[in-house]
């Protein structure tokens, strides 16, 4: 396996995605074979912002190895109440746990945390950036039901710009060539460029598109989101972008039989209760996906693990800041400044779509 951490679904190559792919369903077909996998495994869960499925399916996917978990659901109970910074949080669970899982509203707060962390850490969402095993449960529930990743037409809709689901999946698409992807949203909820970008580079055709009725009837899969009200700075600016995009029996009336419809959930008002029961409909069984992968994850990662790391070494010789507030690099101060190449520009190897200053 090549991978210590999972910050980025990206990170993951084709063989070893193959891998997590046919440990997932034999987990799923034969479960009773895994229920000692990890018993000596404990697993830290770190959730700075609030998680249904993620974290649950995180916490059950351990316990079915036959591991343990610690952590915390609410910073407010925890030592960052305190001013605890990432750094120490880290070293210290690295020291009780063999395995974390972080879920912060920071961008690139997981991938600064792999930098001090002695176990594996696992991105479960990193404010409007990334969320990898989402992407994980996403592409898995995608080869189930349609049996590839090339030559299909994919529709996203809802809020691009802060949807880190959208933005994880929608990069995962760049390995894959000869696909057709329309991303439908408001102005104000576009997809960031720098994805945008990155999927032109890799081939794909890409449109940028505000009706989800005039493009519907093409889409193999649909994948819809939620307006996310908690990345909005006031209720009328949530307002002015929720109950835009909804998708009902109508609208479903001209898609394809055989349309896969997906969502990461929660959801809202995007979709209407009765296409629940439409047969194309396959969020619930997505989510219930989600737990045999994260298993085959934790599994691989538990085992593989044994890399020796040399974190920074603080004070760290004068560094730019990132011109995006979000980032976790100008929040935790001490962090060492990381910049990478994409195309004629250097980004942020933190949050990924901004240029340093």
């Amino acid at each position: 396996m090549n991978f210590r951490h999972l910050i980025d679904y990206n990170d993951i190559s084709g063989e070893d995605w193959a891998m997590l792919i046919d440990l997932a369903n034999d987990i799923k077909k034969s479960p009773n074979r895994y229920t000692s996998e990890c018993k000596t495994k404990v697993m830290a869960t770190l959730f700075y912002e609030p998680s249904t499925r993620t974290q649950l399916s995180f916490q059950t996917a351990m316990l079915r190895l036959g591991g343990q978990v610690i952590g915390f659901s609410d910073p407010k109970n925890s030592s960052i109440a305190k001013g605890e910074s990432l750094r120490d949080t880290i070293k210290i669970v690295s020291g009780y746990a063999d395995i974390t899982v972080i879920r912060n509203p920071i961008e690139g707060a997981a991938y600064a945390a792999s930098l001090y962390s002695t176990v594996p850490v696992i991105n479960a969402g990193d404010g409007s950036h990334l969320h990898p095993t989402q992407t994980m449960t996403d592409m898995y529930t995608i080869v189930r039901e349609k049996g590839r990743y090339e030559n299909l037409t994919i529709g996203f809709c809802g809020d691009l710009a802060n949807g880190r689901t959208v933005h994880s999946l929608a990069k995962a698409f760049s390995y894959y060539k000869n696909n057709t992807l329309y991303f439908i949203s408001t102005e104000a909820l576009r997809l960031p460029q720098y994805i945008i970008n990155l999927l032109s580079d890799s081939g794909n055709k890409i449109y940028i598109v505000d009706s989800l009725e005039e493009h519907i009837a093409a889409f193999d899969i649909l994948y819809m989101t939620r307006i996310q009200r908690e990345r909005f700075g006031s209720v009328e600016e949530y307002e002015a972008q929720s109950g835009i995009y909804i998708l009902n029996s109508e609208k479903l009336k001209q898609a394809k039989d055989d349309l896969l419809i997906m969502h990461p959930l929660p959801k809202t008002d995007e979709i209407s209760f009765e296409v629940d029961d439409d047969p194309r409909s396959k969020y619930f069984e997505q989510a219930e996906n989600g737990l045999y992968i994260r298993m085959a994850l934790i599994l691989l990662l538990c085992e593989n693990y044994g890399y020796k790391i040399t974190p920074p070494v603080y004070p760290m010789p004068q560094r730019r800041f990132c011109s995006n507030a979000r980032c976790i690099s100008n929040h935790e101060r001490y962090l060492p400044e990381k910049i990478k190449r994409s195309g004629s520009g250097s980004l942020c190897e933190y949050c990924e779509n901004t240029v340093l200053n």
